[in-house]
C-alpha cells in the first residue's frame, strides 16, 4: 500500500524508495520479514547481522530478496566479532545499502562502488563524521543522545542541524527521538534528509519483538529509560525495567566478561583462537566487545523471550511516543500523512506573519 505521495529527498534519491524512512538494523528484530516489510510500505529497511554468523547473513539477505524487490541493507558494528565477514558478504550479494559503525570502511566503500552501493555511516559527533565522510560514506546516519541503544551524548536537535551545517554536501538519516510524522517534518527542517526509527519500527505488528515486551514499551513514558555504560561496554539507553537498573549500577565481573565473549564467538561459529589474540593485544576494544557478549544473554530475554522482569531491551525515549501497535504498511502512511499536514500547517503560519509584518510595514 502506497496511497501518501512520495517525498523526494537526497536520501530518497540516493537509496530509490519512496519515503524517508528507514528502519535501522536492530539485533533479533530487524529481520528479513522486518525488513522486507518496511522496504514494501517505501521505506528502507536494514538487516541486523550482529546475531548472524556470515552463512546466516547470506541465507539472510536471500531471505530479503525473496520478500521483497525493493532497497535494503544491512548493518555492520565492525568491532564486533564476525562483522567484517558478513560485510564481505553483503559485497558479494551486492546489498544496495551497508550500514557501518565503530570501524574503518575504506574497504567496504570502494566494494560498494564496483556495483553502485551506497555506503551509510552511523555517527555521534562531528569528529566521527568527518572521519566516516574521508572513508567514503556517502550518507550518514546521525544519532542523537535520545536514541536507543548507543546514542551519543548530544541530542538530535541540536546534533543534527549541526552536522548539516558542517557536512552540507552529505545527506543524512537522522535517528534519535523520531517516532510520528511531526518528528520526520521537524527533522527535515532541522536539515535531515531522512529518519530512522528503530523503535517504532520494533513495537508494529510486523515486528518479531515478542509481545509481552512491545506492550511494556507501549505502556512506558519517555522518561522510562536509562543511559549508562555498564550494560554492554559502550554507552547504551535501555527500557526502565528492574533488570536494567540493577544492571546499569554495577559492572560485570571481569571472569564472567571473558567467558561471555567466548560464548558469543562460539554461537557466531567464529574459532576462540580469533578472540583470544583480541584480548591479549587491542584490550580496551576486546573489554567492549567482551562486555557485549556478556550482555546477549540479558538482551535475549527480552526481545525474544518477552521476559523484561529478568531482560533488558534496548530502547529510545520515543518510547512515550509509541501508544499502539499498528502493521508497518499503516504506520507509514501515517507517518506521511502527518508528516504533510504538519509541514503544510506550519508553511501556513509562516504565511500569515509574512502577511502581518508587510501591513504593519
Amino acid at each position: 500500500m502506497l496511497g501518501a505521495p512520495a517525498i523526494n529527498t537526497r536520501i530518497t534519491a540516493l537509496l530509490k524508495c519512496r519515503y524517508p524512512l528507514v528502519l535501522p538494523g536492530m539485533s533479533w528484530i530487524s529481520t528479513p520479514e522486518l525488513v522486507a516489510a518496511v522496504s514494501n510500505a517505501g521505506g528502507v529497511g536494514i538487516l541486523a547481522t550482529g546475531p548472524l554468523n556470515a552463512t546466516q547473513t547470506r541465507e539472510s539477505i536471500r531471505r530479503v530478496r525473496s520478500l521483497t524487490d525493493k532497497p535494503f541493507g544491512i548493518g555492520a558494528t565492525l568491532l564486533m566479532p564476525g562483522a567484517r565477514e558478513n560485510a564481505v558478504v553483503a559485497l558479494e550479494e551486492e546489498v544496495p545499502l551497508i550500514n557501518v559503525s565503530l570501524g574503518k570502511a575504506e574497504w567496504i566503500a570502494e566494494g560498494l562502488q564496483a556495483y553502485g552501493g551506497t555506503l551509510l555511516s552511523t555517527v555521534t559527533n562531528a569528529k566521527h563524521a568527518e572521519a566516516a565522510i574521508q572513508a567514503g560514506a556517502d550518507a550518514l546516519m546521525v544519532t542523537g543522545h535520545e536514541a536507543a541503544a548507543h546514542g551519543g551524548d548530544v541530542t538530535s536537535l541540536v546534533l543534527v542541524p549541526s552536522l548539516a551545517a558542517h557536512f552540507p554536501e552529505t545527506p543524512i538519516v537522522a535517528a534519535g527521538g523520531f517516532a510520528n510524522g511531526r518528528g520526520l517534518a521537524g527533522a527535515l527542517v532541522l536539515g535531515a534528509d531522512a529518519i530512522a526509527m528503530g523503535s517504532r519500527f520494533a513495537v508494529t505488528k510486523d515486528s518479531p519483538l515478542a509481545q509481552a515486551t512491545k506492550e511494556a514499551i507501549v505502556d512506558a513514558g519517555e522518561s522510562e529509560t536509562i543511559y549508562g555504560k555498564n550494560f554492554d561496554g559502550i554507552p547504551a539507553r535501555v527500557l526502565r525495567t528492574t533488570a536494567s537498573q540493577k544492571v546499569m549500577a554495577r559492572r560485570p565481573f571481569l571472569a564472567t566478561i571473558v567467558f561471555r565473549a567466548f560464548q558469543a564467538a562460539q554461537k557466531l561459529g567464529m574459532p576462540i583462537w580469533k578472540v583470544l589474540p583480541g584480548l591479549l593485544t587491542q584490550w580496551d576494544k576486546m573489554f567492549i566487545v567482551a562486555q557485549f557478549g556478556a550482555a546477549t544473554e540479558a538482551i535475549t530475554k527480552a526481545t525474544v523471550d518477552g521476559n523484561v522482569a529478568e531482560g533488558v531491551q534496548f530502547i529510545g525515549q520515543s518510547a512515550g511516543m509509541i501508544n499502539d501497535i499498528p502493521s508497518v504498511d499503516d504506520l507509514v502512511q501515517r507517518i506521511m500523512e502527518e508528516a504533510r499536514h504538519v509541514s503544510t500547517e506550519k508553511a501556513c503560519l509562516f504565511e500569515e506573519l509574512d502577511f502581518v509584518s508587510n501591513r504593519v510595514a
